[in-house]
Formats: C-alpha cells, structure tokens, sequence
C-alpha cells in the first residue's frame, strides 16, 4: 500500500526534517506552509530527491476553508493521506499572563488547537473504516511546555499542548477500531527558529545547563520519534506521547 504523508507546517524547522526523513522512508509527502515559500521550496527538493511524490501547499490550517482544500488537493494529487502530522504552530513574545490580551490567546488557541482538531477530522474521514479507509496513523507534536508550563514566558502556549495531550488521547481510544493509531511527541528545547520567535533566539543557550543531556536537541532527532511513531514497528502503540527532551 502507498505510503501518502501530510505534514503541516513542514517548510522548515522540526516539519521540514520529518518530510525529508518520511521521504527517505519512501512516504509520498505533502510539504505544507502559510508564509514561507522559499523555505517550503527547499525542503520539497530535498524530499524529491529520494524520488517520491512531492507536493507543496500554501494553507493556513487554523481557517477551516482552507484546511479542507488542502486535503482535497492532496487527494487530487497523492491519493487519500495514510499518515497526519500535526506539527504546525505559533509562538509568541515570552510576557507573563496578567498582560496578555484575548485577541493574543484566542490566535494561539486557534494555531496551535483548532488546527490539529481541523486536520485530524479530515484525516479521520479518509483513513476510518467507518468510511471505507484502510486506516492510518496521526501523530501531533505537542511541547514538554505542556508539563512545564512555561511559567513568565508563554503559558498560552503550554496550556494550547496541554490541549494537544489531551486531544492525542481522546482522539486514539474515539478511532481505535476504526483502524486508526493517535500518538503524540514532546519535543523540548530543539534548535530551531521558533524561540527567536518567542524573542529570545538564544534561549537553548541560556537554559541547556539545566538539561539532563546539557544540549539542545536536534531537528532530526524529533523526526526520527515521529517516524517510528507512523511505522509498523510501533503497531501496538496507540494513545501514547514520547517525550524528547533531553531528560527534563
């Protein structure tokens, strides 16, 4: 059976390695972004190069129009997608909560939750036997923020994969004999831009000594639990989050 990959938010960063690793794998691979083409562009060359079909789309997964477009180009393209990654999301300025405002916490919400909830209900439609799928795996990429909390820096965004570790459990007993596995990864202080979004680029830098494995982790490193995570090897694994996160 065809192996059909659609990872969101996969122009670069944690995204971008996990399409590059299912494209080594021999995954046809849907590469999607919201901003950066160029970015996307790259990583739909690396993929490319193990000669599977590749695709790019532009959507903005937290808009639900356009989360069902995706999947509907997917389809027209690759096929019915056997495998999901939920892997994009937003991080804003580190501040404490008595200055965030709702319009800040509802985007985060709306990036990081109703996005996975989005794509996961399409990819239920496709691979349940309830309708006539041949199933599939979702993995969602949630944060050890969710255990940590983020205390004066983003409790919004902890709280938001909080809500991920609970949509990963609920959603794998909903669909677990409909053919469907729901896993999950905490990935913790990776090298990636997101904490220049947050306003602190070198954040690893600042806090890697209170790491068990005193570094950062590495892109691939978290692709590599995700991909074991949509194969076989992991088939009686269902309902689980992997932290990788160096030991904290």
């Amino acid at each position: 059976m065809r192996k059909i990959a659609l990872i969101t938010g996969s122009g670069k960063g944690i995204g971008a390695a996990t399409a590059i690793l299912l494209a080594k794998q021999g995954y046809d691979i849907c590469i999607n972004f919201n901003n950066n083409l160029k970015a996307a562009t790259e990583t739909l060359h690396q993929a490319k190069s193990f000669g599977t079909n590749c695709l790019v789309v532009q959507a903005d997964i937290s808009k639900e129009k356009e989360v069902v477009s995706l999947f509907e180009q997917v389809d027209t393209e690759l096929g019915p997608i056997t495998a999901l990654v939920n892997n994009a999301g937003i991080l804003l300025p580190q501040t404490k909560l008595e200055n965030m405002t709702a319009e800040r916490i509802n985007c985060i919400f709306n990036n990081n939750v109703t996005s996975y909830f989005l794509c996961s209900r399409e990819a239920v439609r496709r691979m349940s036997t309830n309708h006539n799928g041949t199933g599939g795996t979702i993995v969602n990429v949630s944060s050890a923020a969710a255990r940590l909390g983020s205390p004066n820096e983003y409790i919004d965004y902890a709280a938001s994969k909080g809500a991920i570790d609970t949509l990963t459990k609920g959603l794998s007993l909903e669909v677990a004999a409909e053919g469907i596995r729901v896993n999950g990864v905490r990935p913790g202080f990776i090298k990636t831009d997101m904490h220049a979004d947050g306003g602190e680029p070198n954040r690893i830098e600042r806090i890697k000594s209170s790491i068990p494995l005193m570094r950062g982790g590495e892109t691939s490193e978290v692709a590599n639990a995700i991909a074991w995570l949509l194969s076989n090897e992991s088939s009686y694994v269902t309902g689980s989050t992997i932290d990788v996160s160096g030991g904290r």
